[in-house]
């Protein structure tokens, strides 16, 4: 008797909270559907969301998706109310008080959860309001984002755009703006995400911007890109709100996201990932010499300096007169012990600008490396007549060697006084060939360092 007690007492209790979930959403339902929502329909609306949530833990399928629905949509209710106030319509500070990002997330995935699912059950209850909040809460959510990107906050502005284009998947430039967010960010996997999603829609953003001068600012003022826009201008311009309209032709993206692309996966250090969008993004933009150079770098970074040159050769083709182009061969020459080539690019680097600096130390070094050569041989001499003649003459080569060296030194210590590696290169060839009275300067000047 006990036990069949104690059974009822337990179905009666979860009877109670089944019968209390219903009430809670009930409730819910009814304030969400009327067509004006009170302050107190909202403090009773979210005291209801706080009951219910434990109730609707264990419950079935369509009481979680409408709970979580109605709970997503507590911000929306919020700001509706605040922002249908005349001293508040214009107030764009008081997003930043009702929106996060974390319930913008929130909202997002809920309203699309809400919609998966009457799509699914195919009993459309909320389907069409839901569409009409999506229309209605976006520029909210633009705003929103715009005021999070002035306050330097990228990475949440970043969410936002891309939470926009979760909502409406027909609106892919929102997705594109989040990937920029998100680069200025340094938020690369992010950023990488967005931009492959780009690519994989095939999305250009080729299309005609629409402008016109505003009557009273006398400013020319952005309408945007799509045909409502152009609608509104020329309605505007009719009214004689507006004059001069202007169209502009914007350029595919495609080239810059095949970039973006290659450049994260460098600074992700996804090397092989990263050679193959090189390649897809040189297809889309061939004249583009960052690129070129993007990928020569990958192969400096893995040793493979044939490829590494050629590159850097076809770089140059595009870009003769690009000083660093060209001293980057030298360096490669260099360590490829063609130094009569090394020598010929350093030199051609100093013609075209004649202030680069590392070309002159190069070039120093250089004809310093020379020296080595000369003391070993110099240092396997003997005593005897014969060799000591020897040993006068690889003096005297070596005293060429330094004096050769001076004049790039000096340069260098001309064009960036604060080097000191190179200034005690100097005073070292200096006191080699005893010229005292140039050193001692010198010497004088590290002290005061």
């Amino acid at each position: 008797m006990k036990i069949k007690i104690l059974l009822l007492t337990a179905l009666l209790t979860v009877s109670v909270s089944i019968f209390a979930q219903k009430d809670e959403l009930k409730i819910l339902k009814k304030i969400y559907s009327r067509e004006k929502i009170s302050d107190s329909d909202l403090t009773e609306y979210k005291a209801t969301i706080l009951k219910a949530e434990p109730l609707v833990a264990g419950s079935i399928e369509d009481d979680k998706v409408y709970f979580a629905f109605y709970k997503a949509m507590v911000p929306v209710l919020e700001l509706n109310s605040v922002l249908s106030k005349p001293e508040n319509s214009n107030n764009s500070g008081l997003l930043g008080k009702y929106l996060t990002v974390e319930n913008v997330n929130q909202l997002v995935s809920n309203l699309n959860a809400t919609l998966a699912y009457e799509k699914k059950s195919g009993k459309q209850v909320y389907t069409k309001k839901i569409e009409e909040t999506i229309n209605s809460f976006k520029p909210i959510l633009v705003n929103y984002a715009v005021a999070l990107a002035s306050e330097s906050k990228l990475k949440e502005a970043a969410i936002v755009l891309a939470s926009i284009y979760d909502l409406d998947k027909t609106d892919v430039e929102k997705l594109y703006f989040a990937a920029n967010y998100a680069v200025n960010a340094k938020e690369y996997q992010k950023a990488l995400q967005y931009y492959q999603e780009l690519k994989s829609l095939n999305y250009t953003g080729e299309g005609t911007a629409y402008y016109g001068k505003n009557v009273l600012t006398d400013k020319e003022d952005y309408f945007g890109n799509t045909p409502d826009a152009k609608v509104d201008r020329e309605t505007k311009t009719k009214l004689k709100l507006y004059t001069d309209p202007r169209d502009e032709k914007i350029s595919s993206k495609r080239p810059e996201i095949c970039k973006n692309i290659a450049l994260i996966l460098v600074e992700l250090g996804r090397s092989d990932e990263a050679k193959i969008a090189v390649k897809e993004a040189r297809i889309e933009s061939p004249e583009d010499v960052a690129l070129i150079l993007t990928e020569s770098d990958l192969y400096l970074k893995s040793n493979d300096m044939v490829t590494y040159k050629k590159l850097i050769s076809e770089a140059l083709e595009k870009n003769p007169n690009n000083a660093d182009l060209v001293f980057n061969l030298g360096v490669i020459s260099y360590n490829n012990k063609e130094l009569v080539d090394a020598e010929k690019y350093y030199l051609r680097a100093i013609a075209i600008d004649p202030k680069y600096g590392n070309a002159y130390l190069n070039l120093a070094i250089l004809k310093l490396d020379a020296e080595k050569i000369l003391i070993d041989k110099m240092n396997k001499l003997g005593t005897s007549a014969p060799e000591m003649k020897k040993y006068d003459v690889l003096k005297k080569q070596r005293e060429d060697v330094y004096k050769g060296a001076i004049p790039y030194l000096e340069k260098v210590t001309e064009l960036d006084p604060e080097n000191v590696e190179a200034i005690k290169t100097l005073i070292g060839v200096y006191n080699a060939l005893e010229m005292t009275d140039k050193s001692k300067p010198l010497k004088e000047k590290l002290k005061k360092k």
